[in-house]
């Protein structure tokens, strides 16, 4: 980041969250590879244009400029790819998009390096933008192994490697949401309605899902983000994952 009078560079930075801030600025929290989260704001960015470039989901090769050492950085910026621009006919992806974009803001520390995880977000978003209607059909996987990534990069990733009782990687179908490790069906025995279901696709990336397979993730991995990442803060899920659960919920009544 360059202070005083330094030019600045530019690096691709994801827009996690952005809103009004005087006439014409805008505050804007952006997501980069090698600061992680950086708070600051864009002049201009409360017009027309500043709002549709510093939109979430959006990922904007970014130049950051401090000002002073205690003042708020500066960007500015050219867009690199839109994501949401481009689902506004797909809702349950958009929700994704939204839903991720909000996480990122809630639960990052500020300028900690999260390279996998930015890595991983991109990823994600990637695969959204690129067709809508297949977003909408087989996004919500990769948005669920996206949650995994982040609970992963905040330090409480689940272990899905082995059953927790028995050792055995065969038959893997719960989570203990004590420990967050694999159990399998024999291991399981009888606490099984004590434990969380685990759907196949976050253990193979190949393996087929249905709608009642993605509520089952996302209420795993929702699970552990509510209980580490809020909980010890006492505060609920943002609202924009509520919503995404809420999508899947009425999904799978009307199937």
């Amino acid at each position: 980041m360059s202070k005083g009078g330094a030019s600045p560079a530019e690096a691709p930075a994801l827009v996690v969250s952005a809103a009004l801030m005087g006439e014409t600025a805008a505050r804007v929290h952006v997501l980069t590879e090698a600061e992680g989260l950086v708070r600051g704001m864009v002049h201009g960015g409360g017009s027309r244009a500043g709002r549709a470039l510093w939109q979430p989901g959006n990922v904007v090769r970014t130049a950051i400029r401090q000002r002073g050492e205690t003042g708020l950085p500066a960007f500015s910026g050219e867009l690199l790819y839109g994501c949401a621009g481009r689902l506004f006919s797909a809702p349950l992806a958009l929700a994704m998009v939204q839903s991720a974009c909000t996480l990122l803001d809630t639960t990052l520390p500020e300028r900690e390096p999260c390279l996998p995880l930015f890595a991983a977000t991109v990823r994600l978003l990637s695969f959204l933008g690129y067709d809508a209607e297949v977003a909408e059909r087989e996004g919500m996987p990769h948005y669920i192994q996206w949650e995994a990534e982040l609970l992963r990069a905040l330090g409480f990733g689940l272990d899905l490697s082995a059953c927790a009782v028995t050792g055995r990687v065969e038959s893997l179908a719960y989570v203990s949401p004590r420990s967050g490790r694999a159990v399998s069906e024999e291991g399981a025995g009888e606490w099984k309605d004590r434990l969380l279901p685990l759907p196949a696709f976050l253990r193979d990336a190949q393996a087929a899902s249905t709608v009642q397979d993605w509520r089952q993730g996302l209420a795993l991995t929702g699970y552990f983000l509510a209980r580490h990442a809020f909980g010890q803060r006492h505060q609920p899920l943002p609202a924009a994952r509520e919503r995404l659960a809420e999508r899947l919920t009425q999904m799978g009544e009307a199937g």
